[in-house]
């Protein structure tokens, strides 16, 4: 590394560095699921899945002033992670630096915490508290996966078509409604429930790894363009996106005219959506669209990230999306 700061280098350098040194110090181990969404540990015929995600008061939540969907969102972080790895969540864990909140408040936030444990079906079993001037919620969360089952962001094949789990940029178009101030209609509520109380798809996740069909996968929780540049790096691959057959709802569109936002930017980079993007042969995503609901936006080439709009019109995309240390989108 230079002497220079680590804003210059932005989180995924910064987690590529660390990945080396890790490899480096360990020369003889098999570090399985270092660049993917989480680490796998072998216990014989399947994978240990753990991941872990820190979220920041200040950074992660639009609303602070509710903190039950503070407590929800953190364990929901991890889930997702778990679900792009097709792992069975099994436990969480929660460690927490906490200023000095009402006793209201805090109850109200581990509410949240356990009624997202209890829909995901994964009990919290430890964590730790410690003192802060803000509220900062790490999670750790363990699952497991056959190991002939798991999705990883390797595999994508050229001739694959690539495909998300659900709709995109209804996260980002809440989260910038709710920091504009302005007071969200009735037919935007879902773009604000989805940004302060999402939902990762652990079941359709489940369906996808038990069907062994899909190529590769990961989660947009830092954007679409982001995580098929993440694809594209493990797999050596590259993507032909068409504009028109992103799922991107009416609702992104109306928020983003009342914000002056660009629509597709929210749908393309923002991030927050905790849907997955999944890659599989074309016979396989025909079977996977009948397992669960699946939008097709593509398929995959041999390199580089290009968008073909409805006149035909070719534009390629800067791999780019949510990055912490620099500061937001990049």
């Amino acid at each position: 590394m230079s002497h220079g700061r680590i804003s210059s280098l932005g989180e995924k350098k910064l987690v590529s560095w660390i990945i080396k040194r890790a490899r480096a110090s360990f020369p003889d181990s098999e570090l399985h699921g270092l660049g993917d969404d989480a680490a796998l540990l072998d216990i014989g015929d399947e994978y240990l899945v753990l991941t872990s995600d820190l979220l920041l008061e200040t950074r992660h939540f639009p609303d602070p002033s509710r903190p039950y969907e503070m407590g929800w969102k953190t364990v929901t972080a991890n889930m997702s992670d778990l679900a792009a790895m097709g792992s069975k969540p099994e436990a969480f864990m929660l460690s927490m630096a906490l200023p000095d909140l009402e006793e209201d408040f805090f109850s109200s936030l581990i509410d949240g915490v356990m009624d997202a444990c209890t829909h995901y079906r994964a009990p919290l079993i430890g964590g730790d508290t410690n003192e802060s001037d803000e509220i900062i919620l790490s999670g750790m969360a363990a699952g497991r996966v056959r190991k002939d089952r798991v999705l990883l962001k390797s595999g994508a094949r050229t001739g694959d078509l690539v495909a998300v789990t659900g709709p995109l940029g209804l996260g980002a178009a809440g989260t910038e409604l709710i920091l504009s101030g302005e007071k969200p209609a009735k037919n935007h509520e879902a773009a604000v429930e989805s940004s302060l109380k999402p939902l990762a798809p652990v079941e359709d996740a489940l369906r996808i790894a038990e069907s062994g069909l899909a190529s590769s996968a990961t989660d947009i929780s830092d954007g679409l363009v982001s995580e098929l540049g993440e694809i594209m790096d493990s797999s050596r691959v590259g993507f032909r996106i068409f504009k028109e057959k992103i799922p991107v709802p009416r609702e992104v569109f109306e928020i983003a005219s009342i914000i002056n936002r660009d629509p597709m930017e929210l749908a393309l980079y923002y991030g927050e959506d905790f849907e997955l993007v999944i890659t599989a042969g074309p016979d396989e995503m025909k079977e996977l669209s009948g397992i669960t609901g699946l939008h097709v936006i593509g398929e995959v080439t041999d390199s580089g990230i290009e968008m073909i709009d409805k006149d035909g019109r070719t534009y390629t995309l800067d791999v780019r999306g949510y990055e912490h240390l620099k500061g937001g989108v990049q």
